[in-house]
């Protein structure tokens, strides 16, 4: 049986640990400084480590994740994609240099989550509120 200052020290621990994510949590989703509220942010995941964050891309009722890409090509250290199709069958293929997998057991594709949740329509469609967060990950299905 352990000591009362064991578990105390373990309680202690958890509850630290608690807080840093909570404040990471925050720290993540939280509007960035000095930007617009009208705004959206763009993460990019390449699934090995490296990510890219365009802030403070531009938004306007009605806009979607397809507009707020287009807008990160224009920054000096934007992105740059592919896609195929349009409107609801619209199917990102690459962004840099990262290109699809294609279908198949462990093969990555780019997936997009809205806040936190998964995309359940194409990203040409998926209307943007203001400071939404997108994040593009490549990963395999659903980022398992």
């Amino acid at each position: 049986m352990g000591s009362p200052l064991g578990s105390r020290s373990i309680s202690r621990r958890a509850a630290v640990l608690a807080a840093a994510l909570l404040v990471a949590t925050v720290w993540a989703t939280r509007p960035v400084a000095g930007g617009s509220e009208d705004t959206v942010r763009l993460i990019v995941d390449y699934g090995d480590g490296a990510s890219k964050t365009v802030a403070n891309l531009p938004w306007a009722k009605g806009n979607t994740i397809l507009d707020a890409m287009k807008a990160a090509t224009t920054r000096s250290h934007g992105i740059s994609f592919s896609y195929t199709g349009s409107g609801d069958s619209a199917v990102l293929t690459k962004i840099d240099d990262v290109q699809n997998e294609g279908g198949g057991a462990g093969k990555k594709n780019w997936q997009y989550w809205a806040n936190g949740t998964y995309g359940d329509r194409s990203f040409a469609v998926f209307e943007l509120q203001a400071q939404d967060t997108i994040v593009w990950r490549f990963t395999t299905e659903q980022g398992k």
